[in-house]
């Protein structure tokens, strides 16, 4: 039986020499060449059994020659490789039929193994030819660190399908920024994004607001209202915060992803829920579960596909692009038009960005606005670093991240947005008061394990207060360690 033949199309001599020595000693034969020419030649000669394509060729760019290889040759597995490692790169890729994408610099490893993987393939029959669809200019998310370039290749593996996925990573990664780039490129395109913060939504008014309600359903239920799921009709649902949502929630969600369709509260007739369903957030659910506060059935039909958003402080070498993103984008919007010294860029990728790209974007407008001088150097970075940590008053403990203030006034503010204009149901001061004390009682009554005189000692409270709140917050008290 004939070695498998590979065709590699680059033009880096080296590269070509690296890969087709790596390739020959697994026993493969390797035509190399550096012009699209030359592959096309090869390609209508029939030639290899799979193929190592760049992105690049002085001749033309292979991904607007991929198409007519597909037609062509239909059987024939191509891995793309480029240097220009964007989301834009990955999904045009995918879209035109690529088996596999690979941003350079790679691992030979890994292309030896993407090759064994696309030579182990069954030879499927041509597709239907659909023409690659078109595709927005504008990179909806930058970054060209190790670490996005999984989450590119993730986002392009999913444009075809309706998989639910769960998107994990601290607050300012830009989760919602993902999710909108795989729905954007994705086959729902065409339909709406409708994102919803759970965190923002009053426990009460979480199941209209997901599901709609009729009229008369409920006191103050005047009109019918159509929930997120009717909404996202056709597109999808970015369930932000999914780690808030309470338990009675998680149970009727659950029953939708089970059954794929919703009942309005209130309402008789159930309706189809033709839609994805993408969430995230900055919480570890693998310890909800634990702690019982979310369902592990439920976790594990939202993370059918998981994506870890990586911090700021993991890929540095994305920071200057960042930077120079916000500076345009803050020209555009009529701020001053500044610059940053390369010193002072330096100061910027060994911060340690605890608010991640939101806190970057945030800096960046600062310093536009604050200095007069067009150059900015370290003296104002360091400034203004030094000035955006958290100082712990006389007394207090030491944050751990986020101040509490801060926490609940991004809370407040995510709340009002949500209300669109309108003012959150009365009662506001109430609910605030117990999504705080609720968890802060618990927590300090698993750690003296339901000792009240000494979670009342550590609390500040008197012990009949202390009763009287665990009563009204109907809280479980337990003596045994968790």
């Amino acid at each position: 039986m004939a070695e498998p033949m590979v065709i590699l199309a680059d033009d880096d001599a080296g590269i070509r020499t690296v890969v087709s020595r790596a390739l020959a000693r697994q026993g493969y034969q390797v035509q190399a060449t550096g012009t699209a020419a030359t592959l096309w030649r090869w390609i209508e000669d029939g030639t290899g059994d799979v193929a190592i394509l760049d992105v690049v060729l002085p001749d033309e760019n292979t991904l607007d020659l991929l198409p007519r290889i597909r037609q062509r040759r239909p059987q024939l597995p191509i891995i793309m490789m480029s240097a220009q490692n964007t989301l834009l790169t990955a999904v045009r890729a995918t879209e035109r039929g690529a088996f596999d994408y690979l941003p350079k610099p790679f691992d030979l490893g890994e292309l030896v193994t993407l090759v064994k993987r696309a030579l182990a393939l069954p030879r499927q029959a041509p597709l239907d030819g659909e023409a690659a669809l078109p595709i927005d200019e504008q990179l909806p998310i930058i970054g060209r660190s190790p670490p996005m370039q999984e989450i590119y290749r993730i986002i392009a593996r999913l444009t075809g399908t309706d998989l639910t996925a769960m998107i994990t990573g601290e607050s300012g990664t830009g989760k919602e920024l993902v999710a909108r780039a795989m729905h954007d490129y994705g086959k729902r395109r065409d339909g709406p994004f409708i994102a919803i913060n759970m965190a923002a939504i009053p426990r009460e008014l979480i199941e209209s607001e997901l599901f709609g309600h009729e009229k008369g359903a409920f006191t103050g239920a005047n009109t019918r209202k159509i929930g997120r799921f009717e909404q996202a009709e056709g597109g999808t649902l970015f369930l932000d915060e999914i780690g808030d949502m309470p338990l009675e929630a998680q149970t009727r969600l659950l029953r939708v992803l089970q059954s794929g369709e919703f009942m309005p509260v209130g309402g008789r007739t159930p309706i189809k829920a033709n839609l994805r369903i993408v969430a995230a957030t900055h919480r570890d659910l693998r310890s909800l579960v634990a702690q019982g506060v979310f369902r592990e059935d439920l976790f594990y039909r939202l993370n059918v596909v998981p994506i870890r958003l990586p911090p700021l402080r993991e890929r540095p070498e994305d920071i200057p692009p960042l930077v120079q993103h916000f500076l345009v984008r803050a020209r555009n919007e009529g701020l001053p038009q500044k610059s940053i010294s390369p010193d002072a860029m330096g100061l910027l990728k060994t911060h340690s960005w605890p608010g991640n790209v939101r806190e970057l974007e945030n800096l960046v407008r600062r310093l536009t606005v604050l200095y007069a001088q067009d150059v900015l150097g370290p003296e104002v970075i360091d400034v203004e670093l030094r000035e955006g940590l958290p100082k712990a008053g006389p007394g207090e403990e030491p944050q751990a991240g986020q101040d509490l203030t801060g926490l609940v006034a991004r809370h407040l503010e995510t709340l009002f947005q949500a209300h669109e204009g309108r003012l959150p149901p009365a009662g506001l001061h109430g609910r605030i008061l117990r999504d705080v004390e609720r968890p802060l009682i618990e927590k300090v009554l698993a750690s003296t394990f339901g000792n009240q005189l000494k979670a009342a000692v550590l609390l500040g409270l008197n012990r009949n207060t202390l009763r009287k709140k665990i009563r009204e917050l109907d809280i479980e008290v337990s003596r045994r360690p968790r």
